[in-house]
Formats: structure tokens, sequence, C-alpha cells
């Protein structure tokens, strides 16, 4: 594993769902691995788990806003995306994926996946089974494919409102095998 991903560049952007805990783990996994790992968080991430576990897995700072002082004068969507060897969306609400399908720049992810249509990009969905099976979410997730973005995930399982079906995150194993794939793909 760790030799796909020594001194690789990874942008991980997580959004708010209940499988940012998974988040974490996959981070910490990437940077176990040799990857130089750097998180966008949203903001409803950050009420389900804090910039500070990921800094601590990754030895990186955590961006979470577009709004926040640079250092330098870097423009953080921009120099995010020129870094990037890959951009990782975990977990990928219905939210984030609508925005990417629709080229919405509202919050630093958002406007970072809009400047990285040119890079290699990974989501991994995660939602309530009722949302993924939702129409409207099923056609974005087609534009994203259409767009040459590529989906790890969702997974069948029990989730985190207590039902049992599709709309459970990938495992970070998961997520990382696909990872790996991407960078090794002549696409």
């Amino acid at each position: 594993m760790g030799s796909k991903l020594c001194n690789c560049n990874i942008v991980l952007g997580v959004t708010g769902g209940i499988a940012a805990y998974k988040a974490v783990d996959l981070a910490s996994k990437l940077t176990a691995a040799g990857a130089k790992v750097r998180c966008v968080m949203t903001a409803n991430a950050c009420k389900f788990i804090g910039p500070k576990s990921f800094e601590a897995v990754t030895g990186n700072e955590v961006f979470t806003s577009m709004w926040d002082t640079p250092k330098g004068y870097d423009i953080e969507h921009i120099d995010l995306a020129e870094i990037a060897d890959i951009v990782v969306v975990a977990p990928a609400t219905a939210n984030i994926i609508a925005k990417a399908a629709a080229g919405i720049c509202d919050d630093l992810l958002s406007t970072t996946l809009c400047t990285c249509w040119n890079k290699k990009v990974l989501i991994a969905p995660a939602m309530n089974t009722n949302m993924w099976n939702n129409p409207a979410v099923q056609k974005n997730v087609e534009a994203i494919k259409s767009m040459g973005l590529k989906t790890v995930g969702p997974e069948s399982g029990r989730l985190a409102c207590g039902t049992e079906g599709v709309g459970r995150m990938a495992e970070p194993t998961q997520i990382i095998e696909a990872i790996e794939n991407l960078l090794t793909s002549h696409e």
C-alpha cells in the first residue's frame, strides 16, 4: 500500500455526515502509507468532528473556509487544486454531489472541486438510503461520473438512522484501494 501512495499529494474533502468519523481513519491510513494529506472540511463537517482530529493524524493544517487569512497570499482553492495528485471527498453528502454536478461554488470544498475539473477526483457517497435512491441524487451522481469524477460505494448495511440499506460510506481500506487504482490508471 505505502509504495503507491508515498509522496502522493491528496486533498481530502470532508462533508457534514455522520461518516466523517471514518474520514479521520482514512486520513490516518493515507498518512501512514506516505501520502501528504491536506484536509478541507465544510462547516457542517466541523459540527460532526473537529479539525484538530485531522491535524493530529496528518500533521497538516486543516482548511475550513475561503475567508481565513491565507499564509503568504495564496488563494487556497487554487493552491489546493494545483498541489493535488488526487482529490477525495469522503464522506460525500447529497449536497456536495449536487454542488459538483451543477458547478456551484459556495464554500471552500465546492470551489476546490470546481477548480479540480482536470484532476483525478474520487467521491465516496454516504447518506440515508432514501436520499441515495432519490432520482435527483442519482441524476447528480450520473452527472459527476459523466464529467470524469469516479465514485466508490456507497455500501449496504446498517445506517446511522438505524435502518438497513444502501448508503454507508465505503470503508477506508476500500477507498484507499480505489485511490491507488485511480492513481495508476491512465484515464
